[in-house]
């Protein structure tokens, strides 16, 4: 079954989250823990980085926000935290996991409701989930995924939440919506543009959502001290005219 009740799947996202404490880190290695959603970007920024910087290497971990954030709680290793909305942020500098005067945003998107690249369904307009013959809708468990946070925002200010929530497909991340809906396995999902983007022949953009709040990117240095210089001087490459353009090449907006 796709289904999973929201308690049961935050519990198991934070089980995995505590026995998976990111990647094993050697010396002289910058940790960047960013969200789902940003994997393609920073795979690409990273890269640039790199090879601007010689002997620099970055160890990437993705996942949704606020699962990265609990493995930062209980102590994996993490230089950078990149968060896909305010929120993970803020409970971050809540947490004392990050170091509040660093924070930054960085980058902007828009969450979009996607269908398979085939789908006949005819799906135009938020209403159209609350049909008969739509089953099932992917979106993230807003209790932990930030894409699930505006989507329920959305949703509620369309008074369209409880008839959609019934048909709710939960996600772990905003990649695993993505993937739902590329298979075929639901007949909708919430993801962010830069998503859809990835597999154009895969799904097709349906709805451009309305956020009720700006859909922001902050980035921070965590309050780990093992490599604060070159952390500072990974985020002062995201936010350069260079990492601004990888960024923008992967369909971020300027926040």
């Amino acid at each position: 079954m796709l289904r999973k009740h929201p308690i049961l799947a935050l519990a198991l996202a934070l089980a995995l989250a505590a026995a998976c404490w990111g990647p094993a880190v050697h010396a002289g290695e910058l940790v960047v823990s960013a969200a789902a959603s940003l994997t393609n970007a920073f795979k690409a920024v990273a890269q640039a980085y790199e090879k601007e910087h010689a002997g620099s290497k970055v160890i990437l971990n993705f996942g949704a926000s606020d699962v990265l954030l609990q493995q930062i709680i209980k102590g994996a290793p993490a230089d950078v935290f990149a968060s896909a909305d305010q929120k993970a942020m803020d409970k971050a500098v809540k947490e004392k996991a990050v170091k509040a005067d660093t924070r930054v945003d960085f980058a902007a998107n828009q969450v979009v409701l996607i269908v398979p690249a085939d789908s006949k369904a005819g799906i135009t307009a938020l209403k159209d989930l609350t049909r008969d013959d739509i089953k099932r809708v992917a979106y993230g468990n807003p209790a932990s995924v930030p894409v699930g946070r505006y989507t329920q925002g959305a949703l509620q200010a369309a008074g369209l939440w409880d008839a959609v929530q019934a048909k709710a497909v939960l996600a772990q991340n905003v990649r695993q919506s993505l993937d739902y809906v590329s298979r075929g396995e639901v007949d909708a999902g919430f993801v962010f543009a830069t998503d859809a983007a990835i597999m154009p022949d895969k799904v097709k953009v349906a709805v451009r959502v309305p956020s009720q709040t700006p859909v922001t990117y902050p980035i921070a240095l965590t309050a780990r001290d093992a490599a604060t210089k070159e952390a500072q001087r990974f985020v002062a490459y995201v936010m350069s005219p260079a990492g601004q353009e990888i960024l923008a090449r992967y369909g971020f907006q300027k926040p």
